[in-house]
């Protein structure tokens, strides 16, 4: 093979690689700043300043975090399945980086273009709640259990509503390319899709939520019923690794909400990858912002939410998506 074609950026292995080594710093940095946003953010809401001491307004507690997780001995408890217990946090972490792939940060800025760019985010995102269930069953223990059955139940119920939501915007632009979504949206509000639909936005949002198992839609991870659910038994880089595709995967359904609700990388003055950022940021603000505003729901509440209200709003937006789509063609 010839080595200048393979280490140029047309060849499509090299942008993969590039891609992913970009994917994994992104998600690191990110990772080190959303925890002390997070921290900063639920300080403001219980009146309390949050990381103060270390480092110039705390800004140094995340490293000093991860560094002691990385430091912390792996041990596995007695009477776990070693095997599951140790692919699961490899399984939480390694489809949410394929997930980044397709997301159009930029006209110009693509490690990969398909036609099928939202089918493959879709299909890899599914697979975390794989990772909770073998890290519940396989840890050996009572609360980790629970709440892998919470997770699963939990995917079922939200991945309907979500699905068609997704559903009532592919069908409006006519495609499954998020790059070519997000082209068909102008650079002002009222020409993006979650002002032309908001009800399908509202569902993407709250499914969203529930789907990366973020408060008030923790079930799977109750601190106060489950002590910490399906990672109860997990400590250092073990428990770092689910930290961590949490927080991937919040980036990922915020780039995945700003593609196809919010114009993507469309907007005025400013370069598109900053718009594509700026609209992630926003919406990861608004997620973490819920956490520490409105109280756990229960359990039944959860499901009730699901299959009583979403998913059936879900279905007549869907229908009246295929109604308007039809007349406009």
């Amino acid at each position: 093979m010839n080595l200048d074609l393979l280490l140029s950026l047309d060849y499509p292995l090299t942008r993969l690689v590039i891609g992913l080594l970009c994917i994994f710093a992104f998600v690191g940095l990110n990772g080190l700043v959303l925890v002390w946003v997070e921290r900063k953010v639920a300080g403001f809401a219980q009146l309390r300043p949050g990381p103060l001491h270390v480092g110039p307004y705390g800004l140094l507690q995340p490293i000093v975090d991860a560094v002691k997780l990385i430091g912390k001995q792996l041990v596995a408890p007695s009477g776990s399945d070693k095997i599951l217990y140790w692919a699961a946090p490899l399984l939480a972490f390694a489809p949410v980086t394929v997930c980044f792939l397709p997301l159009p940060f930029d006209p110009d800025l693509a490690p990969i273009r398909m036609n099928l760019g939202l089918v493959l985010i879709l299909a890899f995102s599914g697979l975390g709640v794989l990772s909770l269930c073998l890290a519940g069953w396989g840890s050996n223990n009572k609360w980790g259990l629970l709440g892998a059955a919470r997770a699963v139940a939990q995917s079922v119920a939200y991945e309907v509503p979500l699905l068609l939501s997704v559903m009532a915007v592919a069908i409006t632009a006519g495609s499954l390319d998020l790059y070519q979504i997000s082209a068909q949206q102008g650079a002002w509000p009222w020409q993006w899709y979650g002002v032309k639909n908001p009800l399908a936005f509202f569902i993407f949002l709250v499914c969203a939520v529930a789907e990366t198992n973020r408060a008030p839609f923790d079930l799977p991870e109750a601190e106060s019923e489950l002590t910490a659910g399906f990672h109860t038994e997990y400590s250092g880089m073990g428990f770092g690794l689910f930290f961590l595709a949490e927080y991937a995967n919040m980036i990922v359904v915020s780039g995945v909400a700003a593609a196809l609700f919010l114009g993507g990388w469309q907007g005025p003055f400013l370069p598109g990858i900053m718009w594509f950022l700026v609209k992630i940021y926003c919406i990861l603000f608004f997620i973490i912002w819920l956490r520490w505003t409105y109280p756990r729901v229960r359990f039944d509440q959860l499901l009730n939410l699901s299959w009583k209200w979403l998913t059936p709003l879900a279905l007549l937006d869907l229908a009246l998506a295929v109604i308007v789509a039809g007349f406009g063609g």
